[in-house]
C-alpha cells in the first residue's frame, strides 16, 4: 500500500513540474530569464533536505562544505543506466577522488536504497558523503530531470559547472571538474 501511495505521489509531482516547466519559445535564440529552469537561474548550489539511510537524521545540502568538487547525482536503484554509471565511476574513482558524491532518489524505499549501497560497496569510497532520499521531490523541480542518472556538478566554489543528463563516464567527470 505505501508503495502505492508512494508512485501515485510520483505521478502528481512529475506531472506537476511536468505542466509547471513548460518553456515558452523566444522569437530569437537567446534565452530568457522566462526560459531558463531554475538550477540555471541560480547557479549555485541548492539548499534542500535528503533523508539519511538510518531513517530518522536530515541533511540539509546547504551543511556541504565548499572548498572541493561536488556531485549530486539522482539515481534509480533499479535503473540498470545507473548501475552502469555507478559501476564505471566507482571503476575510475582514483582519477576523481578530489569530487564529493552525495547520490539521492526520490522513488525508492530506504530498503532498496541501503540495498544500492551495499551492492556497490559505496562504504569504501570515502568521497561517497551521503546516499539519502530526497523525499520532497526538490532535485526533480529544480533541475527538471528528464532522465536517470542525472549529475549536477559544482566547483569548489558551489557554482554550477555542468548538469549531466543520462550516463557518464570518469573521463567526463574529471574533464568538467578539472
Amino acid at each position: 500500500m505505501e508503495r502505492i501511495i508512494l508512485v501515485l505521489l510520483m505521478l502528481c509531482a512529475c506531472a506537476t513540474t511536468a505542466t509547471a516547466q513548460v518553456e515558452k519559445k523566444s522569437t530569437d535564440s537567446t534565452a530568457t530569464i522566462d526560459t531558463l529552469r531554475p538550477f540555471q537561474k541560480y547557479p549555485v548550489l541548492p539548499a534542500f533536505n535528503i533523508l539519511e539511510m538510518d531513517s530518522l537524521s536530515i541533511f540539509n545540502t546547504y551543511n556541504i562544505p565548499s572548498g572541493k568538487p561536488i556531485a549530486l547525482m539522482l539515481f534509480s536503484p533499479d535503473c540498470k543506466h545507473c548501475k552502469r554509471t555507478i559501476n564505471a565511476l566507482l571503476k575510475g574513482m582514483d582519477s576523481i577522488k578530489n569530487i564529493q558524491f552525495y547520490l539521492v532518489t526520490s522513488t525508492h524505499s530506504m530498503t532498496e536504497i541501503k540495498n544500492f549501497y551495499a551492492e556497490h560497496h559505496l562504504a569504501d569510497y570515502k568521497n561517497i558523503k551521503m546516499v539519502g532520499r530526497d523525499y520532497e521531490f526538490f532535485y526533480f523541480s529544480y533541475y527538471v530531470t528528464k532522465f536517470v542518472p542525472d549529475i549536477a556538478l559544482y566547483d569548489e566554489h558551489k557554482k554550477l559547472i555542468k548538469l549531466i543528463e543520462g550516463e557518464t563516464t570518469v573521463a567526463e567527470l574529471y574533464k568538467y571538474a578539472h
